[in-house]
């Protein structure tokens, strides 16, 4: 009997001293922490102090809806990448939204109510300022300074908090190969306006990007009459970088001022020839602001959209990014393709400063090009 009685007590006192020396699940939030959630919460955001409080939310949220703007390949290797690091998400749902009719169709949705179930919605730069109203005010960038999300600031914008863009994208010039040699191609963006390259010699986009992006470096008014100096070189006006590379890739065009390391690469792994390239010109163009996601406002599944754009800005995840976009992994990645392009050039950086503007200077340059302003 008493031997039961002392069992039962070193049984109980050996319980009492594991539950003692075991690691809590939640740490007490730093004082730090805690007075950057009373600031957060008094300008209205949400802002949690740790990130196990997000884990354990999203685990029983357990699904997940996003609208997003990658390309189709890249959906099923970021799903199953984000079900290995949170088991507990066993259901999800991704649907593209690509084109203006499309993005345009679903902010309408978002606007009327309709877009319920939907966490993530994707955010295209010339409807930014429309989706703000509609995005769950999450203090992204105090949480990420703080480290209670590991996401880079830079890819937060700056004033609203809570918008991610994890991707970027780099502007260089394209050119064929066997129709061009690698000499002959621009260095400098003034070399377009040569005397040799009059006359349907390159390719240039009616809303180009390029020269757009051009503007945080060279200010609007240098931009403006830069376009208007290609626009007397009689360029063959083109619609759509892919469209174009295609073009270029079958022989039409050998010099296309505009496109992308990542479009060219596409193009590139359908030629065995491998005619294509590009070459970067500076101030090499960079917006560091490529594709920008919010969590939406009625969201069912908060916790777990805030943990999918902290996966989407991992290595993990921006390595799938370079991958299957392809290079479009962030600027602010070490080691990812578009930053090794970068380094050490110098850049023109369209920045979240730029960002809510840039439909501005591209409505400018179409001007400037000599096209009239179609009415909206």
């Amino acid at each position: 009997m008493m031997i039961s009685v002392l069992n039962k007590i070193v049984g109980s006192f050996t319980l009492f001293l594991l539950f003692m020396l075991a690691p809590t699940h939640a740490v007490a939030a730093s004082p730090t922490l805690v007075q950057a959630k009373k600031e957060a919460e008094a300008k209205g955001y949400i802002f949690f102090t740790t990130h196990d409080e997000i884990v354990a939310m999203a685990k029983k949220e357990g699904k997940l809806r996003v609208m997003t703007g990658f390309e189709t390949q890249t959906l099923k290797p970021l799903i199953n990448a984000f079900k290995q690091r949170y088991p507990f998400m066993t259901d999800i749902r991704v649907e593209v939204v690509q084109g203006a009719a499309a993005q345009q169709r679903a902010v309408l949705e978002i606007k009327s109510g309709q877009a319920k179930g939907w966490d993530i919605t994707h955010i295209s730069r010339e409807l930014a300022s429309e989706h703000i109203p509609y995005l769950m005010k999450h203090d992204i960038l105090e949480m990420a300074k703080h480290g209670v999300l590991k996401i880079h600031p830079g890819m937060i914008h700056p004033f609203e908090k809570n918008i991610v863009s994890v991707t970027s994208s780099i502007t260089v010039v394209s050119y064929n190969k066997k129709l061009i040699s690698d000499d002959k191609v621009p260095a400098q963006w003034e070399g377009f306006l040569r005397p040799e390259f009059k006359g349907k010699k390159f390719v240039l986009e009616l809303q180009s990007t390029a020269i757009a992006s051009l503007v945080p470096a060279w200010g609007l008014e240098r931009t403006l009459d830069f376009a208007r100096k290609l626009a007397a070189q009689q360029p063959v006006w083109g619609s759509g970088s892919r469209r174009i590379t295609t073009a270029m890739l079958a022989g039409e065009h050998s010099l296309y001022l505009g496109g992308s390391p990542g479009g060219v690469k596409r193009a590139m792994d359908k030629d065995p020839t491998r005619s294509l390239s590009y070459k970067l010109v500076e101030p090499v163009p960079t917006r560091i602001i490529d594709q920008a996601s919010g969590v939406l406002n009625p969201a069912d599944h908060p916790h777990a959209a805030l943990l999918f754009l902290e996966f989407l800005a991992s290595p993990e995840g921006q390595e799938i990014l370079d991958k299957y976009e392809p290079l479009r992994a962030s600027v602010f990645t070490s080691g990812s393709v578009t930053e090794q392009m970068t380094r050490g050039k110098k850049l023109s950086v369209v920045d979240w400063n730029h960002y809510t503007r840039y439909q501005e200077y591209m409505d400018k340059i179409f001007a400037a090009f000599g096209f009239p302003k179609a009415d909206k």
